[in-house]
């Protein structure tokens, strides 16, 4: 995989773009968001995501899909388990992951963060490929946006406490942060 720089999209992987993100206000990218999700709830390998962040989610499938049938949300990154990686924003532009959130005294983290979905829950550890993928890819970030760093990758639930919890108490952060030092 490689960023291109002039299109923020990466070349080598999959693409699968979504209609909801915008322009970011100043162009700025200095934080990186990893998140979870899996639809439904629990369950892996569906292709239901893709189709939630393309607003396509087949309402009649399963309950939970009418609970968020009004919410327009996207990422710019999804890893599956088996360490399938798809884009579905531009880098350079505003995926709607962050919601409601706060770094460092700044509001709307999305203005001037990446986020990276992680298939999963906060309970059930995450796969050694999606590690590796993770780990690859934040490289690459971390190279091509000089205002990230290590110390500018949190979690949903850092950026957005007591409203979300993701990705939880199984995602090890010590092991992505020794990924970035190989």
């Amino acid at each position: 995989m490689q960023l291109d720089p002039s299109t923020g999209w990466f070349q080598g992987i999959g693409h699968c773009p979504s209609p909801n993100f915008n322009a970011r206000p100043s162009g700025e990218v200095s934080l990186l968001v990893v998140h979870n999700i899996s639809l439904p709830p629990g369950q892996f390998g569906t292709s239901k995501v893709q189709a939630f962040f393309q607003n396509r989610l087949p309402l009649d499938e399963h309950p939970f899909y009418a609970e968020i049938a009004t919410l327009r949300v996207s990422a710019h990154f999804f890893i599956e388990r088996d360490g399938t990686l798809t884009q579905f924003v531009s880098c350079l532009d505003r995926a709607w992951h962050a919601g409601q959130s706060w770094f460092e005294g700044r509001d709307n983290c999305n203005d001037f963060s990446l986020g990276v979905e992680l298939e999963g829950t906060d309970e059930q550890p995450y796969t050694d490929a999606q590690y590796a993928c993770l780990g690859e890819l934040t490289r690459q970030l971390l190279a091509a946006y000089p205002a990230l760093s290590a110390q500018r990758i949190r979690g949903h639930s850092d950026i957005a406490p007591g409203r979300k919890t993701d990705p939880g108490p199984a995602f090890d952060w010590s092991r992505l942060h020794a990924a970035l030092k190989d």
